[in-house]
Protein backbone atom coordinates (compact mmCIF):
# COMPACT_ATOMS: atom_id res chain seq x y z
CA UNK A 1 0.00 0.00 0.00
CA UNK A 2 1.27 3.49 -0.82
CA UNK A 3 1.87 6.12 1.85
CA UNK A 4 -1.10 8.14 0.55
CA UNK A 5 -3.30 5.04 0.82
CA UNK A 6 -2.19 4.43 4.40
CA UNK A 7 -2.88 8.07 5.25
CA UNK A 8 -6.42 7.80 3.86
CA UNK A 9 -7.05 4.63 5.85
CA UNK A 10 -5.79 6.33 9.02
CA UNK A 11 -8.00 9.35 8.40
CA UNK A 12 -11.07 7.16 7.87
CA UNK A 13 -10.30 5.25 11.06
CA UNK A 14 -9.96 8.50 13.00
CA UNK A 15 -13.34 9.73 11.73
CA UNK A 16 -14.91 6.37 12.60
CA UNK A 17 -13.47 6.49 16.12
CA UNK A 18 -14.53 10.10 16.62
CA UNK A 19 -18.11 9.17 15.76
CA UNK A 20 -17.91 6.26 18.22
CA UNK A 21 -16.74 8.65 20.94
CA UNK A 22 -19.75 10.88 20.33
CA UNK A 23 -22.02 7.86 20.52
CA UNK A 24 -20.50 6.82 23.86
CA UNK A 25 -20.94 10.30 25.32
CA UNK A 26 -24.51 10.45 24.04
CA UNK A 27 -25.30 7.13 25.72
CA UNK A 28 -23.31 7.39 28.97
CA UNK A 29 -23.40 11.12 29.61
CA UNK A 30 -20.30 12.96 30.91
CA UNK A 31 -17.36 10.55 30.84
CA UNK A 32 -13.62 10.59 31.37
CA UNK A 33 -10.94 9.57 28.90
CA UNK A 34 -10.38 6.25 30.64
CA UNK A 35 -14.09 5.38 30.58
CA UNK A 36 -14.39 6.15 26.88
CA UNK A 37 -11.20 4.24 26.08
CA UNK A 38 -12.39 1.16 27.97
CA UNK A 39 -15.81 1.32 26.34
CA UNK A 40 -14.31 1.39 22.85
CA UNK A 41 -11.20 -0.68 23.41
CA UNK A 42 -8.99 2.15 22.16
CA UNK A 43 -5.75 3.42 23.72
CA UNK A 44 -6.28 6.37 26.07
CA UNK A 45 -3.78 8.54 24.18
CA UNK A 46 -5.82 8.10 20.99
CA UNK A 47 -9.07 8.93 22.77
CA UNK A 48 -7.51 12.01 24.36
CA UNK A 49 -6.23 13.24 20.98
CA UNK A 50 -9.61 12.76 19.30
CA UNK A 51 -11.46 14.41 22.20
CA UNK A 52 -9.15 17.42 21.92
CA UNK A 53 -9.99 17.71 18.22
CA UNK A 54 -13.71 17.35 18.85
CA UNK A 55 -13.51 19.93 21.63
CA UNK A 56 -11.78 22.43 19.35
CA UNK A 57 -14.77 22.22 16.98
CA UNK A 58 -17.35 22.47 19.79
CA UNK A 59 -18.59 18.90 19.28
CA UNK A 60 -17.67 17.98 22.86
CA UNK A 61 -17.19 20.12 25.96
CA UNK A 62 -15.41 19.52 29.24
CA UNK A 63 -17.74 19.20 32.19
CA UNK A 64 -17.40 21.43 35.23
CA UNK A 65 -15.33 18.59 36.62
CA UNK A 66 -12.20 18.78 34.48
CA UNK A 67 -11.31 15.64 32.60
CA UNK A 68 -14.91 14.62 31.96
CA UNK A 69 -16.45 15.30 28.55
CA UNK A 70 -20.01 15.69 27.35
CA UNK A 71 -21.73 16.32 23.99
CA UNK A 72 -21.06 19.91 22.90
CA UNK A 73 -23.41 22.64 21.78
CA UNK A 74 -22.31 22.35 18.14
CA UNK A 75 -23.86 18.88 17.95
CA UNK A 76 -27.11 20.38 19.19
CA UNK A 77 -26.90 23.09 16.54
CA UNK A 78 -26.28 20.52 13.79
CA UNK A 79 -29.24 18.46 14.95
CA UNK A 80 -31.37 21.60 15.12
CA UNK A 81 -30.63 22.29 11.46
CA UNK A 82 -32.15 18.97 10.47
CA UNK A 83 -35.06 19.42 12.85
CA UNK A 84 -35.76 22.89 11.50
CA UNK A 85 -36.10 21.56 7.96
CA UNK A 86 -38.50 18.83 9.04
CA UNK A 87 -40.43 21.18 11.31
CA UNK A 88 -40.76 23.84 8.63
CA UNK A 89 -41.91 21.34 6.04
CA UNK A 90 -44.62 20.01 8.33
CA UNK A 91 -45.77 23.43 9.50
CA UNK A 92 -45.77 25.05 6.09
CA UNK A 93 -47.26 22.30 3.93
CA UNK A 94 -50.98 22.98 4.62
CA UNK A 95 -50.47 26.68 3.88
CA UNK A 96 -48.44 25.93 0.75
CA UNK A 97 -51.08 23.49 -0.47
CA UNK A 98 -53.75 26.16 -0.12
CA UNK A 99 -51.62 28.72 -1.96
CA UNK A 100 -50.73 26.30 -4.77
CA UNK A 101 -54.39 25.33 -5.20
CA UNK A 102 -55.59 28.94 -5.19
CA UNK A 103 -52.91 30.30 -7.52
CA UNK A 104 -52.43 27.22 -9.68
CA UNK A 105 -48.65 27.61 -9.46
CA UNK A 106 -45.77 25.74 -7.80
CA UNK A 107 -45.00 26.74 -4.21
CA UNK A 108 -41.71 26.09 -2.42
CA UNK A 109 -40.30 26.66 1.04
CA UNK A 110 -36.58 27.47 1.04
CA UNK A 111 -33.78 28.11 3.50
CA UNK A 112 -30.25 29.31 2.78
CA UNK A 113 -26.80 27.91 3.32
CA UNK A 114 -24.17 30.59 2.90
CA UNK A 115 -24.63 32.21 -0.53
CA UNK A 116 -27.02 29.51 -1.78
CA UNK A 117 -30.73 28.83 -1.47
CA UNK A 118 -31.99 25.31 -0.78
CA UNK A 119 -35.60 24.27 -1.34
CA UNK A 120 -36.81 21.94 1.43
CA UNK A 121 -40.40 21.37 0.32
CA UNK A 122 -42.54 21.84 -2.78
CA UNK A 123 -46.21 21.70 -3.68
CA UNK A 124 -47.12 21.50 -7.36
CA UNK A 125 -49.97 23.72 -8.55
CA UNK A 126 -52.76 22.60 -10.84
CA UNK A 127 -51.56 24.37 -13.98
CA UNK A 128 -50.62 22.24 -16.95
CA UNK A 129 -47.19 23.87 -17.23
CA UNK A 130 -45.28 23.98 -13.95
CA UNK A 131 -41.71 24.52 -12.84
CA UNK A 132 -39.35 21.60 -12.17
CA UNK A 133 -38.81 19.79 -8.87
CA UNK A 134 -36.55 22.10 -6.87
CA UNK A 135 -36.41 20.14 -3.59
CA UNK A 136 -32.82 19.67 -2.45
CA UNK A 137 -31.41 21.77 -5.28
CA UNK A 138 -29.09 24.70 -4.59
CA UNK A 139 -29.66 27.99 -6.38
CA UNK A 140 -27.88 31.36 -6.17
CA UNK A 141 -29.12 34.08 -3.84
CA UNK A 142 -28.77 37.05 -6.14
CA UNK A 143 -30.77 35.48 -9.00
CA UNK A 144 -33.72 34.03 -7.07
CA UNK A 145 -36.70 35.57 -5.30
CA UNK A 146 -36.08 33.60 -2.11
CA UNK A 147 -32.41 34.57 -2.20
CA UNK A 148 -33.30 38.25 -2.42
CA UNK A 149 -35.49 37.82 0.66
CA UNK A 150 -32.52 36.43 2.59
CA UNK A 151 -30.16 39.12 1.33
CA UNK A 152 -32.64 41.86 2.20
CA UNK A 153 -33.12 40.75 5.80
CA UNK A 154 -29.68 39.51 6.81
CA UNK A 155 -27.14 41.86 8.38
CA UNK A 156 -25.52 44.34 5.97
CA UNK A 157 -22.09 42.84 6.67
CA UNK A 158 -23.22 39.33 5.75
CA UNK A 159 -24.99 40.55 2.62
CA UNK A 160 -21.93 42.53 1.57
CA UNK A 161 -19.69 39.50 2.06
CA UNK A 162 -21.93 37.45 -0.26
CA UNK A 163 -22.08 40.18 -2.91
CA UNK A 164 -18.31 40.58 -2.73
CA UNK A 165 -17.84 36.97 -3.86
CA UNK A 166 -18.93 37.96 -7.34
CA UNK A 167 -22.31 37.63 -9.05
CA UNK A 168 -22.71 35.12 -11.86
CA UNK A 169 -24.80 36.15 -14.85
CA UNK A 170 -27.15 33.26 -15.64
CA UNK A 171 -29.31 35.02 -18.24
CA UNK A 172 -29.35 38.45 -19.89
CA UNK A 173 -31.75 39.51 -17.10
CA UNK A 174 -29.60 38.50 -14.11
CA UNK A 175 -28.74 41.50 -11.93
CA UNK A 176 -24.98 41.44 -11.35
CA UNK A 177 -24.40 45.09 -10.47
CA UNK A 178 -24.16 45.21 -6.62
CA UNK A 179 -25.43 48.80 -6.49
CA UNK A 180 -28.54 47.95 -8.50
CA UNK A 181 -29.11 44.79 -6.45
CA UNK A 182 -28.89 46.79 -3.21
CA UNK A 183 -31.60 49.12 -4.54
CA UNK A 184 -33.78 46.09 -5.21
CA UNK A 185 -33.18 44.80 -1.70
CA UNK A 186 -34.31 48.11 -0.22
CA UNK A 187 -37.51 47.79 -2.22
CA UNK A 188 -37.93 44.22 -0.94
CA UNK A 189 -37.80 45.45 2.66
CA UNK A 190 -40.40 48.14 1.96
CA UNK A 191 -42.99 45.89 0.31
CA UNK A 192 -41.98 42.66 2.13
CA UNK A 193 -41.74 40.46 -0.94
CA UNK A 194 -39.23 39.85 -3.73
CA UNK A 195 -39.69 39.05 -7.41
CA UNK A 196 -37.54 37.73 -10.22
CA UNK A 197 -38.30 37.35 -13.91
CA UNK A 198 -36.01 35.20 -16.03
CA UNK A 199 -33.02 36.04 -13.81
CA UNK A 200 -32.05 32.43 -13.17
CA UNK A 201 -33.85 30.63 -16.01
CA UNK A 202 -35.42 31.99 -19.18
CA UNK A 203 -39.19 31.74 -19.05
CA UNK A 204 -39.43 31.41 -15.25
CA UNK A 205 -40.67 34.06 -12.81
CA UNK A 206 -41.06 33.89 -9.03
CA UNK A 207 -42.38 35.76 -6.00
CA UNK A 208 -41.10 35.17 -2.46
CA UNK A 209 -42.01 36.37 1.04
CA UNK A 210 -40.26 35.91 4.38
CA UNK A 211 -41.00 33.29 7.01
CA UNK A 212 -40.08 34.47 10.50
CA UNK A 213 -39.30 32.70 13.75
CA UNK A 214 -40.58 33.53 17.22
CA UNK A 215 -37.97 36.26 17.65
CA UNK A 216 -38.72 37.84 14.26
CA UNK A 217 -35.68 36.55 12.38
CA UNK A 218 -36.19 35.58 8.75
CA UNK A 219 -35.42 31.85 8.77
CA UNK A 220 -36.97 30.79 5.46
CA UNK A 221 -38.93 32.00 2.46
CA UNK A 222 -42.08 30.84 0.73
CA UNK A 223 -41.89 31.11 -3.05
CA UNK A 224 -44.45 30.92 -5.83
CA UNK A 225 -43.03 30.28 -9.30
CA UNK A 226 -44.37 29.76 -12.77
CA UNK A 227 -43.89 30.64 -16.44
CA UNK A 228 -43.62 34.32 -17.29
CA UNK A 229 -46.77 34.27 -19.38
CA UNK A 230 -48.69 33.59 -16.13
CA UNK A 231 -46.45 35.29 -13.52
CA UNK A 232 -45.86 38.80 -14.84
CA UNK A 233 -46.57 42.50 -14.26
CA UNK A 234 -50.30 41.96 -14.68
CA UNK A 235 -50.64 39.08 -12.24
CA UNK A 236 -47.89 39.80 -9.71
CA UNK A 237 -49.86 42.28 -7.51
CA UNK A 238 -52.55 39.71 -6.69
CA UNK A 239 -50.13 36.78 -6.49
CA UNK A 240 -47.72 38.71 -4.27
CA UNK A 241 -50.53 39.48 -1.82
CA UNK A 242 -51.26 35.76 -1.59
CA UNK A 243 -47.58 34.87 -1.10
CA UNK A 244 -47.08 37.48 1.63
CA UNK A 245 -50.16 36.18 3.43
CA UNK A 246 -48.84 32.62 3.19
CA UNK A 247 -45.48 33.68 4.61
CA UNK A 248 -47.24 35.43 7.49
CA UNK A 249 -49.42 32.39 8.25
CA UNK A 250 -46.41 30.05 8.32
CA UNK A 251 -44.60 32.54 10.56
CA UNK A 252 -47.51 32.57 13.00
CA UNK A 253 -47.42 28.77 13.07
CA UNK A 254 -43.71 29.09 13.99
CA UNK A 255 -44.66 31.32 16.91
CA UNK A 256 -44.11 34.75 15.40
CA UNK A 257 -46.51 37.21 17.01
CA UNK A 258 -49.34 38.26 14.71
CA UNK A 259 -49.51 42.04 14.41
CA UNK A 260 -52.80 43.96 14.43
Amino acid sequence: MTSSGRARDTSVQSVDRAVSILQVLAGRGPSGVTEVAEELGIHKATVFRLLATLESRGLVEQDSERGRYRIGHTVVELAAGSTMRSDLSLLSRPVCQELAAAAGETVNVAIHDGPEVISIDQVIGGAAITSIDWVGKRTPMHATAAGKIFLAYMSPDRAQAILAQGLTKYTPHTVVDPARLKEQLEFVRKREYATTSEEHEIGLAAIAAPIRSLDGRVIAAVTLSGPTFRVNEDTIPDLAERVVEAGARISWRKGYVKRG
